[in-house]
């Protein structure tokens, strides 16, 4: 698989959270063995935070999590939907529905122009039942998107 053209991922504070997080805990885990597997917690929360986020394709979407990742090729994807917290997921043609991480309403039309998607009007997709359509031609190249950026 070709390399994304988008990648979105969490706020970089959760990345300094963690890492304050796990210099905080080590005198807490030196001062007794039994207490080393604390360390654990926020080393999971960094890596978690590094490495979670969503891949956009010009073929698809891939869902990072901590320790897999989920490929979704854009024809699977039926609509994509907000929820009260304004995060986005992705309703596929199985009737499951995906969390994107770090997609939000906000970068939304960033992450459908990286994926050359197109957004139907109101009655297109009431008639069709479908939000996104076959790929453009315009797509950005290479960029990352945290989750709180808007519009780029």
């Amino acid at each position: 698989m070709s390399r994304p053209v988008l990648r979105v991922r969490k706020s970089g504070a959760l990345v300094v959270a963690a890492l304050t997080a796990f210099v905080g805990t080590v005198p807490f885990a030196g001062a007794r063995w039994q207490l080393a597997p604390v360390l654990l917690i926020p080393l999971a929360v960094l890596v978690w935070a590094w490495r979670a986020g969503t891949d956009v394709h010009p073929d698809g979407l891939r869902v990072r999590a901590l320790a897999g990742s989920t490929f979704v090729p854009w024809s699977r994807i039926i609509e994509l939907a907000p929820d009260p917290r304004n995060r986005i997921s992705a309703l596929l043609n199985d009737g499951r529905a995906l969390r994107l991480t770090g997609v939000t309403t906000g970068n939304l039309p960033v992450v459908l122009a990286a994926g050359g998607q197109t957004v139907n009007e109101p009655e297109d997709a009431a008639a069709t039942g479908r939000t996104v359509n076959e790929p453009d031609d315009a797509a950005a190249t290479g960029r990352t998107v945290n989750e709180q950026d808007d519009a780029g």
